[in-house]
C-alpha cells in the first residue's frame, strides 16, 4: 500500500489505498521510502524492492465517513455487492448516491421523471437496456454501470463524476469542475459526505487534496487535480 509521495517543486501529495484494506496501517506500522530519478518522494509500509529505504512518516488524520443509518446497513446490500464487483466501483460510493438520491425507496419517483433507488432518467434507463426502473436489481445495476462510466468519462474523479451524475457531464466538461448550480452543490457535499469525503465550498478540499478512483479499484488522493476534458 504506498501511502504517499512529494515531489519538489510542485508539492505533490498522493496518497492511495486499495480498497482491499479498509482501515489505515496503525501508527506503529513501519514506512519505507524511495526517491525516483524525477525527484519524486514514495512513501510505502510494503517496499517492493531494495530501493526503499526505512522511514517515519507521521499519521494524517482523514474525516471519517459517516456511520450508515441502522435501516440502511443491509437494504439491498447483496445488489449493491453484486454490482460493486461487476463494475469496480466502491461498494460505499454506491450506498452513497443511492441514500442522496432516492433515501433507498426503490418507487421513488421525482418532479423531472427520475425513477427507483439510483433514480435514472428514461432516456438513461432505456440506453441501458432496463425493463423496469423501479425494479431494485435492475435499477442498481444500470446506475452502477452509469456511474462507472462517469468515472472513466472523469479519469476517475469521484467529485467530478458525482457531479457528472446530477448535472451531466457536459455541464462539468463546460466549467471545468463542478456547475455552480445549488443544486448540484447540495447533492455533490450530500454524497460525498455520506462516502466520506466532506467538501466544505469556497475552502480547501482537506487541505487541497482531491480524490480518484484508479482504473484497478485504487483510491488516490492528490493536491493536483487533473484537467477535465482532456
Amino acid at each position: 500500500m504506498e501511502i504517499g509521495s512529494w515531489a519538489p517543486g510542485r508539492a505533490l501529495i498522493l496518497l492511495a489505498v486499495t480498497t482491499a484494506i479498509a482501515t489505515a496501517a496503525p501508527a506503529s506500522a513501519e514506512s519505507y521510502r524511495r526517491t525516483s530519478r524525477d525527484g519524486t518522494i514514495y512513501f510505502t509500509n510494503l517496499p517492493a524492492n531494495a530501493a526503499y529505504g526505512r522511514a517515519s512518516l507521521s499519521p494524517v488524520a482523514v474525516p471519517a465517513a459517516l456511520p450508515l443509518p441502522r435501516d440502511d446497513r443491509g437494504t439491498y446490500a447483496r445488489e449493491i455487492a453484486d454490482a460493486s464487483g461487476r463494475y469496480a466501483v466502491p461498494e460505499r460510493l454506491i450506498w452513497a448516491v443511492i441514500r442522496a438520491e432516492s433515501g433507498f425507496d426503490p418507487r421513488a419517483q421525482s418532479d423531472k421523471g427520475a425513477q427507483g433507488l439510483m433514480q435514472l432518467m428514461p432516456r438513461t434507463a432505456s440506453i441501458l437496456g432496463v425493463r423496469d426502473s423501479f425494479n431494485p436489481r435492475e435499477n442498481i445495476d444500470a446506475g452502477v454501470r452509469h456511474l462507472r462510466a462517469l468515472l472513466m468519462r472523469f479519469e476517475y474523479n469521484v467529485r467530478l463524476a458525482v457531479a457528472a451524475y446530477n448535472a451531466g457531464e457536459r455541464a462539468v466538461v463546460a466549467y471545468g469542475d463542478v456547475p455552480p448550480y445549488p443544486e448540484t452543490r447540495e447533492y455533490v457535499t450530500r454524497v460525498m459526505r455520506f462516502y466520506g469525503t466532506p467538501i466544505a465550498w469556497g475552502q480547501p478540499q482537506v487541505d487541497g487534496v482531491y480524490q480518484i478512483i484508479q482504473r484497478n479499484g485504487t483510491i488516490v488522493y492528490t493536491n493536483i487535480p487533473r484537467p477535465v476534458g482532456r
